[in-house]
């Protein structure tokens, strides 16, 4: 009698399993986190009440609304007004599991660069996402509710552009994570170089791009009075700084002792 063998099943391993999983539990992690709930409960209120309040002025008053400069003041508040909330959310991501990191990261078929990797990411995807989100649905309402002195083209750049103002500061809150033990510290520091970096920048020649120009210029973008290169220039360095200052993170958490 000729036995029959079975043919052993070729396993395919997925090498990024490690990172979705990462990335996959940061997001839950955030999306549960009381300064995340916080963050959008300010948020949300504030447009809620921006807009209760124009309105009303439009209704009694007769006043016609811009819906430029409301959508501008909107944005200049999540960036200068919720800075400090998106810093603590981000410093936090890697510092705040220090006691624990030596077994999910060391114990674990997940490498450093993974982990780091998939902390980025998860930053990015809820909170610059959140933004889009929030900063979407405040247009939609101005839209609908005020006088019409927006474009798409404008409303597409100005959401653009305070992205890639959140994306540098998501990228260099977790890098700093990455780097100091302390989430105290790494908040300090973060602070200071946010808003020292962006003092620095508003001081420069106009030819360089600057974000803090750039968010002046918001209602004349939303109207869709803008330079399209100026504003490429300022989201393409946004891009690179954050890219370079990711990978200078993720070399320096590769090699330090956690």
């Amino acid at each position: 009698m000729n036995a029959t063998t079975a043919t052993p099943k070729k396993v395919t391993i997925n090498r990024w399993l490690p990172y979705w999983a990462v990335f996959q539990q940061d997001v839950h992690q955030t999306l549960r986190s009381w300064v995340y709930r916080f963050w959008v409960l300010v948020s949300s209120l504030a447009l809620i009440g921006y807009l209760v309040y124009r309105v009303g002025i439009y209704k009694e008053a007769g006043i016609q609304q811009s819906a430029s400069q409301m959508i501008s003041d909107l944005l200049h508040w999540i960036v200068y007004g919720s800075v400090a909330l998106i810093v603590v959310l981000c410093v936090g991501s890697i510092s705040a599991e220090r006691g624990t990191m030596a077994d999910s990261v060391l114990s674990r078929g997940i490498s450093r660069y993974q982990y780091f990797l998939g902390k980025w990411h998860s930053r990015l995807f809820t909170i610059v996402g959140t933004y889009f989100v929030i900063g979407t649905a405040a247009l939609v309402c101005c839209l609908v509710m005020l006088h019409e002195d927006l474009t798409v083209s404008g409303s597409v750049m100005a959401l653009l552009t305070v992205g890639a103002v959140l994306t540098v500061i998501v990228t260099c809150g977790v890098t700093v994570s990455g780097m100091v033990n302390s989430t105290v510290l790494g908040v300090a520091i973060l602070w200071v170089l946010v808003y020292g970096g962006g003092l620095a920048l508003s001081l420069l020649p106009p030819q360089f791009p600057s974000p803090d120009r750039a968010m002046q210029s918001l209602p004349n973008i939303l109207q869709g009075n803008f330079q399209l290169t100026a504003l490429a220039h300022l989201i393409g360095w946004s891009g690179v700084a954050s890219v370079v200052v990711a990978l200078f993170g993720l070399n320096h958490f590769a090699r330090r002792d956690v």
